[in-house]
């Protein structure tokens, strides 16, 4: 316990870019200086349901003396007391709430819910909020005219709209006036690939039978002024029904946090359908099962039921598969709450495949500085799923610790889905260099 608390007061007095404080404290928070025959520290790209049996078998070979450092896709609450340890050695990281909207959004879901929303679920409710009032403004439930409104609703100045005001927000983009929606998750500007041009991300780590965010802090990525094509008028139009799909998982490996993505989607229809202007949101929620097969049918029910928007999906390995085959040949727009992975920015998708939650190229980025600047680590090795989730945040971490702050990466480890035992895997990564 005292190695945990040690860690959480040097992480909440230091910020990302200012550790000239922890001279003296390599010791305590990381491996130290390389040279042994393990690697200072060890990141893990997975989810928990594989993740479970993966730090099991790492405790039991290796205690919790050395850091690991997990992104968001673990980030779940049970894991500590399903594994059998209070995981005191890991830091995370994850794509935060910290967008203009982002206190009026968490009083909101309190007040719908009587919890507190979980990981990834302002921007499934900024997913939702947005497909809404894009397709007010284009005043028909056409995937096209839909996706020629999303950065019309989001980037350009207009009436600020935000969780707090939202059903006004929606009766103005109706009537084909100006809105800008200001997000939970983000200021919501979509750059010119349709990701977010700026984002925050929360520092965090396991306490108890709950995660605890340590610090938040905000990140501009290449374009944070947001650009990309848009139409050049907002028909709108009253007295008709607006359609969402909701395509998230309910059951699977991430069936822990769809939960509180799904409850966040299912708020913005509630706020229209429950208000007194002429219109109204049909909604369909489709589980993925965090599959790609059940996904692409998933989506396919969706798009057979005639929607044109799909706040979804939640894992790379299924949202680019469903985009592939069934959004974007069907001129559907997805907006993804969680789908981080890099293969979604490079996406032929002339357009239709949008995301709320940041790519991991920018969290590759934050781990790698996290690593070297919190945790003072110079050697490092990495575990990751075997699909593009876990190779490519792999890939994206390694290069920048090694490019930008000189550290070294002794092997990066796949390991596959369902496996009995990561035994091997595990001492594949702490194996010396």
């Amino acid at each position: 316990m005292a190695r945990k608390l040690q860690r959480r007061e040097v992480l909440k007095t230091t910020g990302i870019a200012g550790t000239a404080g922890l001279a003296g404290l390599a010791g305590c928070i990381g491996g130290g200086g390389g040279g042994g025959s393990s690697p200072d520290m060890i990141t893990v790209v997975g989810y928990p349901e594989d993740g479970i049996q993966l730090f099991r078998d790492f405790y039991s070979s290796y205690g919790d003396d050395t850091d690991i450092l997990i992104p968001d896709g673990l980030r779940d609450p049970d894991l500590p007391g399903q594994v059998g340890d209070d995981m005191s050695n890991i830091t995370g990281t994850a794509p935060a709430a910290g967008g203009p909207a982002q206190s009026a959004y968490e009083s909101l879901y309190q007040d719908v819910y009587g919890e507190s929303p979980g990981v990834f679920s302002s921007q499934s409710y900024d997913s939702a909020a947005v497909g809404i009032l894009a397709n007010a403004a284009a005043g028909e439930n056409s995937g096209t005219a839909i996706r020629d409104q999303m950065r019309n609703i989001a980037n350009p100045d207009g009436m600020e709209v935000t969780p707090d005001n939202f059903v006004e927000g929606v009766e103005a983009a109706a009537n084909g006036e100006p809105v800008n929606y200001q997000g939970a998750s983000s200021s919501v500007n979509f750059d010119q690939n349709g990701d977010p041009a700026s984002a925050a991300y929360a520092l965090w780590e396991f306490d108890g039978d709950s995660t605890s965010t340590i610090r938040t802090e905000n990140f501009a990525g290449a374009n944070p002024e947001g650009s990309g094509p848009s139409a050049d008028d907002m028909p709108g139009g009253m007295g008709r029904e607006i359609m969402l799909g909701i395509l998230l998982p309910e059951t699977g490996a991430l069936a822990s946090t769809g939960e509180s993505m799904i409850n966040a989607s299912r708020i913005p229809p509630q706020q229209v359908n429950e208000s007194d202007i002429d219109l109204t949101v049909d909604t369909q929620l489709e589980d993925t099962e965090t599959n790609s097969q059940s996904g692409v049918s998933a989506a396919n029910s969706l798009v057979n039921a005639g929607y044109p928007y799909i706040c979804g999906t939640a894992s790379s390995g299924v949202n680019v598969p469903v985009c592939q085959e069934v959004l974007i040949p069907g001129e559907i727009v997805g907006c993804s709450p969680s789908s981080t992975a890099l293969s979604v920015t490079n996406l032929d998708d002339n357009d239709y495949v949008f995301r709320t939650a940041p790519s991991d190229r920018l969290q590759g980025r934050v781990m790698a500085q996290v690593a070297s600047e919190d945790l003072e680590a110079e050697t490092c090795a990495t575990l990751y799923i075997n699909n593009d989730y876990g190779q490519q945040l792999s890939e994206r971490f390694s290069s920048v610790f090694e490019d930008e702050f000189d550290g070294s990466v002794w092997r990066q480890v796949a390991f596959n889905q369902g496996e009995s035992s990561y035994s091997s895997v595990v001492s594949d990564a702490m194996s010396a260099e």
